[in-house]
């Protein structure tokens, strides 16, 4: 068997990252695992939420407009590092996996640069203006307003992607097709 290949999705929220997991699951010959970082939120105590100790979102108003601030404190820190390594425990065990992330730092990208060196990983960058994405964050409901503001200026700081695409005026099945069509999925 071949190298596992470990693809990350890296975007703003509302970019469409899980719905293109999704539909590259359903399009790829090979079975890819979907490994979602809003999975491994759910498992922070609910009273870690809110809580220095967890993860803290603080409504902020810039230029008039709501912008979520997000900040991680060591729980949370730990819970992500883990997760990564999760990736990592998985891929050595031979699964192929789409994962979709929010990096905001380049020292996440390294991590997992570090964790997954022996696997063929791709990291591929979805975009998107920030007023579509602050229009998906409000037609999805379940999302607090803002998020995507305060995301859209550092999630993609200092990461090199092997692969970037606008998801503005396609959707998550030609993003999906687009991903498998680069990487021979």
């Amino acid at each position: 068997m071949s190298s596992p290949q470990v693809i990350i999705l890296n975007g703003a929220g509302s970019v469409g990252k899980s719905s293109t997991a999704k539909a590259l699951q359903d399009i790829s010959a090979q079975p890819f695992l979907h490994v979602a970082m809003d999975a491994f939120i759910d498992m922070l105590p609910v009273r870690l939420l809110g809580d220095p100790q967890g993860l803290v979102f603080e409504t902020l108003q810039e230029d008039g407009q709501s912008s979520v601030v997000i900040t991680t404190g060591p729980v949370c820190e730990r819970l992500m590092s883990g997760m990564r390594r999760s990736i990592a425990a998985l891929a050595a065990a031979g699964n192929r996996l789409v994962v979709d992330d929010v990096m905001l730092g380049h020292g996440e990208a390294q991590d997992y640069l570090s964790l997954l060196a022996e696997f063929d990983v791709r990291f591929v960058g979805l975009f998107a203006t920030l007023d579509v994405l602050e229009a998906r964050e409000l037609a999805r409901g379940d999302r607090a307003i803002g998020l995507a503001r305060w995301q859209f200026e550092r999630v993609h700081l200092g990461i090199e992607y092997d692969l970037e695409i606008d998801t503005e005026s396609i959707t998550p099945p030609e993003v999906a097709q687009r991903i498998a069509n680069a990487f021979s999925l």
